[in-house]
């Protein structure tokens, strides 16, 4: 039996956490035995599969903190990770042969001190320096040493996966000095048992009466994100449709994570509740935070499209569990959306603009069938190239040529 530890930073809601959560169940399913190693995790903000008393979630190192004064989140991520990795190592007595690591490679150098040298597996969503700005000198002095850690131990593991052709360019643009790393590309997956599971929790209060036309967005309360743009394109579909009518049944329901402890999150929120009134379009409108697994399936069934707003995401696992379920995708024509949405298939890509996507709503607006035949070819998309079986046929060859 192959003994296989994930060591992730954060085990919340995210798409990050899906694919690890997703792929510590599929390495079960092929006989391995998992845990899952973190710095943090509340069993009333996370994925149901980590509820399960056969999928050990093994917590240390929560009180270190997640910043300095709002500030340092980088290094503090990565002191919380290094910690964790030597609590494995020093004070655990669990045996493992392999360490799927993901976002933070500073852990690895620590993975090399075990008594018996074990492999380690690195997945890479995006490379961490990529997903802040450098405005100031002070700032740029602050990333310069962690990205170059970040490069050189990154370079330290045994095997480099990547979830996206995108992704896997942007690593060699990124990192320079690793070169010479090869990266296979594992494309993440949805476990489908979550999603044809029949429906017990509805949608009461989310969704007004006659409201037959709903738009859905899903992703974290971060600027990164481009979440205004959905609240822009709903106000330039009500300019397209105009009063009465059609527009009388248009509803949007932004569905996200949000982490109380997160400044970012909470401050977010606030900015688009206040976009939301600027625009005039609070009516049509719900927010949801943190929604339950049933909640998002629930809501994906529910809707006529996604509206899936960030530019160059790594890959981005909504648009794979929208098609799934049947429900179109209108994205923005950058990043992994290219690689798992097919423009005029199973939705639309577009530039990230507000007439640009309003166009492609309306399109959805007035042929009532245009959902129902995008929806079908999503799902065909979605079981043919991002099943679960694939995934774990992919992932489970990795880890075992690892052992061998």
């Amino acid at each position: 039996m192959v003994r296989v530890v994930f060591l992730h930073p954060d085990l919340g809601i995210g798409g990050a956490e899906r694919l690890v959560v997703d792929a510590a169940v599929a390495l079960q399913s092929r006989g391995c035995h998992v845990q899952i190693w973190t710095a943090h995790y509340d069993p009333t903000h996370c994925f149901s599969e980590t509820l399960d008393p056969d999928l050990p979630v093994v917590c240390v190192g929560d009180w270190l903190p997640r910043s300095v004064c709002g500030y340092f989140h980088a290094l503090c991520a990565y002191l919380r990770m290094i910690y964790v990795a030597l609590y494995l190592l020093l004070f655990s007595h669990e045996e493992f042969d392999v360490v799927f690591c993901d976002q933070v490679s500073a852990c690895i150098p620590v993975l090399r001190l075990a008594r018996h040298r074990k492999k380690v597996l690195f997945y890479c969503h995006f490379p961490d320096q990529l997903l802040t700005t450098r405005r100031s000198l002070l700032k740029r002095c602050y990333r310069a040493p962690l990205d170059w850690l970040e490069e050189t131990t990154t370079g330290m593991a045994d095997r480099v996966l990547v979830n996206s052709r995108f992704t896997a360019g942007v690593f060699r643009q990124t990192f320079p000095r690793l070169q010479g790393v090869h990266t296979d590309v594992l494309y993440p997956s949805l476990n489908p048992v979550s999603f044809d599971t029949p429906i017990t929790e509805g949608l009461d209060g989310l969704i007004p009466e006659g409201r037959s036309l709903v738009f859905l967005s899903i992703n974290r309360y971060e600027r990164k994100k481009d979440l205004p743009l959905a609240l822009h394109s709903l106000a330039s579909l009500w300019e397209r449709l105009g009063e009465g009518g059609f527009w009388e049944k248009v509803h949007l329901v932004m569905a996200g994570g949000y982490d109380s402890r997160v400044v970012e999150n909470v401050e977010h929120y606030k900015e688009l509740r206040a976009l939301c009134r600027s625009l005039g379009v609070e009516a049509h409108l719900t927010f949801v935070r943190s929604f339950s697994d049933t909640q998002k399936v629930s809501l994906l069934r529910r809707s006529v499209c996604v509206l899936y707003t960030p530019a160059n995401e790594h890959f981005g696992i909504v648009p794979v569990e929208a098609m799934y379920c049947c429900c179109p995708v209108i994205g923005v024509n950058s990043g992994g959306p290219l690689e798992s949405v097919a423009h005029g298939e199973t939705g639309f890509l577009c530039p990230p603009t507000p007439e640009s996507f309003s166009a492609a709503m309306e399109q959805f607006v007035r042929e009532p069938r245009l959902k129902q035949k995008m929806g079908q070819a999503g799902r065909e998309r979605v079981i043919k190239c991002f099943s679960q079986q694939a995934f774990t046929e992919q992932l489970n060859r990795h880890i075992v040529s690892l052992t061998q």
